[in-house]
């Protein structure tokens, strides 16, 4: 079974072609969880409007943080195979199969994706970071690095039992989980490009890093804190 995570938030320009690249590529049993975090645009109303038993709208008071928006997906997500996803990419049809099919050999799976304009023209071919490909050591490759979308991996259900619940003061779900992933669990990166991540005004700030380096330190050791105490866990 599969399950996909969904954050959303005002995504209501987006969100309907990302949920049918979804959709597309799903069988009966499969679940896409929905947690929205206090959208006032239409977004909900387009999602209930698929009337598809496999879209699961997961009701709460709005956490303002996409972290923690994606925590509680996490948190209602049956299935042994499990995909994050935002609300404004566009999977490619095979991006389930493939990375499912990566998994039997794998506990999380990375994919390169095409990066492109908010109107899915391709701007760069790879998402990926020199550093990624040829790291000896994937876990100091995830750490001080985040050179992926966290909608470009999927993990098996078993990461979840070191990664929830979220420490309280990470910055970045897709770094909190790669860094279990990678510190627990056995990792994989193929080269397969899985998904259209459009890039426009309102997440282009990802593509920056105002933090200082103080700031950045900061959430390093509060990583390494968090992984510290999973071990005991």
């Amino acid at each position: 079974m599969v399950s996909v995570c969904l954050i959303t938030y005002n995504g209501e320009k987006y969100i309907s072609e990302q949920l049918q690249s979804i959709i597309d590529q799903l069988s009966d049993n499969d679940e896409i969880i929905v947690s929205d975090d206090g959208s006032s645009d239409s977004t909900l109303t387009i999602i209930q409007a698929f009337n598809d038993k496999r879209i699961k709208i997961v009701p709460h008071e709005p956490f303002r943080n996409p972290t923690f928006n994606m925590e509680f997906a996490l948190q209602h997500a049956q299935g042994e195979y499990i995909f994050m996803s935002d609300q404004d990419d566009v999977w490619l049809p095979n991006k389930v199969s493939v990375m499912v099919d990566a998994l039997q050999k794998a506990d999380y799976v990375i994919s390169d994706c095409y990066v492109t304009d908010e109107n899915l023209n391709i701007i760069y071919n790879t998402r990926y970071v020199p550093e990624l490909k040829i790291h000896k050591n994937k876990f100091m490759a995830l750490f001080f690095t985040t050179p992926y979308q966290g909608s470009c991996v999927a993990f098996r259900r078993k990461i979840l039992e070191k990664a929830l619940p979220f420490p309280k003061y990470i910055q970045s779900h897709d770094r909190w989980v790669g860094n279990i992933a990678a510190f627990f669990y056995n990792v994989k990166f193929i080269p397969d490009k899985l998904i259209y991540y459009r890039r426009h005004g309102s997440n282009t700030s990802q593509f920056k890093s105002p933090n200082s380096i103080f700031k950045r330190i900061y959430y390093r050791l509060g990583y390494c804190w968090g992984l510290i105490t999973r071990i005991f866990k």
